[in-house]
């Protein structure tokens, strides 16, 4: 920790965490939880739950999990500086100067020499193509019609034919072998050594919103593949958070953001005056990257190409967006195949027209859709309208639901009471659905014996932070020494201190740690599954099931250590004392 525990708690407590990750990712309230779709991976059932009683997020999926500044760094890629900045500006509260600790500055500086080395990246290969060795690079890039100027602007570089340029000239620089592989700039085998990974390629500075170089994309020259490569994900680069021009765009004066698929077709955009298009890295469009364009209010305007692998991308991208509340709309490019051949074909006047012209989004879904059948057959229509109708239960408001009702019900020919009625149907269904809610997760583990030992401490602990007031009618049989985990040890002997004095914080016990892996471990102690019973007594029965064998796990562990621990002969004592009674009592969950 780096400031004061006392200005941390301040800083967390002030920040709720619904609050805070709902401007991230869509939750919505299910008992005393909130849950929405992992940002972390991908899913297509919600299992990242926030819990707004114990102020923290945790995902059921691939195991995510941490308080307000955990959720920031991850989210974010930021350091928890950084998050506690971000964190103290929205509270309001004013932060002191600090000095880091040799391990933070470590840390800070490992970030900052990766920004240096690859900004020293960028100026090399920008100075590359404007040299003798980069005339393959530039007459393709004069080919495709680009200024000086904008090449300029989006420092536009080559990397030579050689294989090892780059890593010679970084290393005269003073950058180790060990950080050149590290940025994503060399790689290294016996065969080989050290050597670029980027070669005969125009080079694509990719920049954060800070117009920081974090990365590089490389479009070769010939025939070799893979046709465009990209930098791998590092620190400082994660492909799903960032999105080629953006930082550029987010300053654009016009009302919308233009997202294409590919980083010629962002840079013929801007060189046209279309100063806000942007592009996903590489990759097929994400929801982090849905986010962050959530971020600048802008009506979102797919440009993807016009052909069949255009139309399918286009089409999930518009369910991305929805998952976070954007409704965008989408541009018709034919009879061109790219926002870039139509610009060169037909101008800036005529992109403007087709730009005012964007199609509604849920109008491009259900246009799409509807050439899937014959709409002149009853039996298909009536398919047609059936996949429809659960199509617009995807708006959460009436008024909404029923303005597209009115306007498909004009458009495909069809009595308005009808669609609504169908509507109504399967909203019913899916209510149905939504109260018998459950999590679910693609990702599942196997039970093992030492799993099975942790499991009850899971259990206790999660059940202690769920109902505080056990505590006062359990502590006589369980201390911190009965956690076998060295974790599960510090987290219960700061529980069993916060609950004696009243106090149920189990997001304020995360901040005792500094790593991600420690946050993801605590709070799954604190999110541990319980199972679905329909009785107090049901539930009494498994708490005492619970600490039954929480106690029976412990004193086996003890057991063990009596040849090399004398003090492992008075637990064992005490333990099965605690045990004999354990086995007699009721624990009451009620007052």
């Amino acid at each position: 920790m780096f400031y004061s525990d006392e200005l941390v708690e301040e800083i967390r407590s002030k920040n709720d965490i619904v609050d805070v990750v709902s401007r991230y990712v869509k939750i919505q309230k299910k008992g005393n939880s909130y849950f929405g779709l992992c940002p972390f991976h991908n899913e297509k059932s919600p299992s990242f739950s926030v819990s707004p009683n114990k102020q923290m997020f945790y995902c059921f999926g691939c195991g995510a999990g941490g308080n307000v500044y955990t959720f920031v760094m991850k989210y974010e890629n930021y350091t928890f500086q950084e998050a506690m900045k971000l964190l103290a500006d929205k509270a309001g509260v004013a932060l002191p100067e600090v000095e880091y600790s040799e391990e933070a500055k470590k840390a800070q500086n490992k970030r900052n020499l990766l920004l240096e080395i690859n900004k020293e990246a960028a100026k090399y290969f920008y100075y590359q193509l404007r040299a003798k060795q980069g005339e393959n690079g530039m007459n393709y890039l004069k080919g495709r019609q680009l200024s000086d100027e904008t090449m300029q602007k989006f420092g536009l570089g080559y990397a030579n034919m050689s294989a090892d340029d780059l890593c010679l000239y970084l290393k005269k620089k003073g950058y180790e072998d060990q950080l050149i592989i590290e940025a994503g700039l060399g790689t290294h085998d016996e065969k080989r050594g050290l050597h670029d990974k980027f070669w005969n390629r125009v080079m694509f500075p990719i920049s954060d919103v800070n117009h920081r170089v974090i990365g590089f994309g490389g479009r070769v020259m010939g025939d070799a593949k893979p046709k465009y490569l990209n930098s791998p994900e590092t620190s400082i680069f994660d492909k799903s958070r960032n999105l080629y021009g953006l930082n550029h765009a987010r300053s654009s004066r016009r009302p919308y953001i233009i997202l294409c698929e590919g980083y010629m077709d962002v840079i013929s955009m801007h060189q046209a005056g279309f100063d806000c298009a942007v592009a996903s890295l590489g990759t097929a469009f994400t929801s982090g990257q849905a986010t962050l364009l959530k971020r600048y209010d802008k009506d979102i305007i797919l440009a993807y190409d016009s052909d069949g692998a255009g139309t399918n991308a286009a089409l999930r991208a518009i369910e991305i967006l929805r998952e976070v509340d954007l409704v965008g709309k989408v541009l018709n490019l034919k009879p061109h195949k790219d926002p870039d051949e139509f610009i060169k074909a037909e101008g800036m006047e005529a992109f403007e027209k087709r730009i005012a012209e964007a199609e509604n989004s849920f109008f491009f879904e259900v246009r799409i859709l509807s050439e899937k059948y014959r709409l002149d057959d009853p039996e298909e229509k009536t398919r047609f309208l059936t996949e429809v109708a659960k199509k617009i239960l995807n708006f959460s408001e009436d008024v909404k639901r029923d303005s597209y009702i009115d306007a498909i019900s004009d458009k495909y020919n069809v009595r308005n009471e009808s669609l609504k009625k169908l509507v109504r149907e399967y909203a019913a269904k899916a209510g149905d659905v939504q109260t018998a809610y459950k999590v679910k997760s693609g990702i599942q583990s196997k039970p093992n014996p030492e799993e099975n030992k942790k499991k009850p401490q899971k259990l206790f602990l999660t059940y202690l932070v769920d109902h505080p007031k056990l505590y006062s009618k359990v502590k006589k049989y369980v201390s911190e020494d009965d956690f076998t985990e060295d974790i599960y040890k510090q987290v219960a002997r700061r529980l069993f201190e916060d609950l004696g004095n009243g106090i149920v914080n189990p997001a304020g016990i995360i901040n005792m740690f500094d790593d991600e892996e420690a946050h993801k471990e605590v709070s799954a102690l604190f999110n541990t599954e319980l199972a679905y019973l329909d009785t107090v007594q049901e539930e009494e029965k498994a708490f005492h099931d619970i600490l039954y064998a929480l106690k029976k796990n412990s004193l086996d562990y003890h057991n063990s250590m009596l040849g090399s621990d004398v003090e492992a002969l008075a637990k064992v004592i005490k333990g099965k004392k605690d045990l004999e009674e354990i086995s007699k009592i009721h624990i009451s969950l009620e007052d």
